[in-house]
């Protein structure tokens, strides 16, 4: 059996601290407000993974009015995510990710960013990003999104 999931997320600029985007930590970018570290590109692809095993959504496995998953980094996120769909019997294959805003410019840390992302969901991810032409909260420089696709298979 083959399952493909899309995920999204969206955070505007605002937390503290630097940001976090793709697993990694950019210095002297200002951060995204969230839940927990706004890495939206973390959180679109375990979005992703679960929506493809039919898990529900991301809410449903680390929802918001959870403590303990205040402040978590998108990676921890997105490596719980991973387990709980492999322990419902799935294999992730891949994950692509398209990043879209203004900045960080992806392609300066993409190999970085991939192992970052593929170590924590223990499967292949790619990661693009793009700008969305001056429209919409990305384009105006208010946040970042990320759009991520899975591919999961299970026998």
């Amino acid at each position: 059996m083959i399952r493909t999931g899309i995920g999204v997320d969206v955070h505007a600029f605002g937390g503290e601290g630097d940001l976090a985007l793709a697993g990694l930590t950019w210095p002297g970018e200002q951060a995204l407000s969230g839940h927990s570290d706004g890495d939206v590109a973390a959180h679109a692809a375990a979005d992703a993974i679960v929506s493809a095993a039919g898990l529900g959504d991301l809410g449903a496995v680390v929802g918001v009015g959870r403590p303990e998953w205040t402040g978590a980094s998108g990676v921890a996120i997105l490596a719980h995510c991973a387990g709980v769909v492999r322990e419902a019997g799935w294999t992730i294959e891949n994950i692509a990710i398209q990043v879209i805003g203004n900045r960080p410019k992806i392609g300066s840390r993409r190999d970085e960013a991939q192992a970052a992302l593929s170590q924590a969901a223990g499967a292949d991810v790619s990661i693009a990003g793009t700008t969305s032409d001056g429209l919409g909260l990305t384009g105006r420089g208010e946040g970042i999104a990320a759009i991520a696709t899975a591919l999961l298979t299970r026998d």
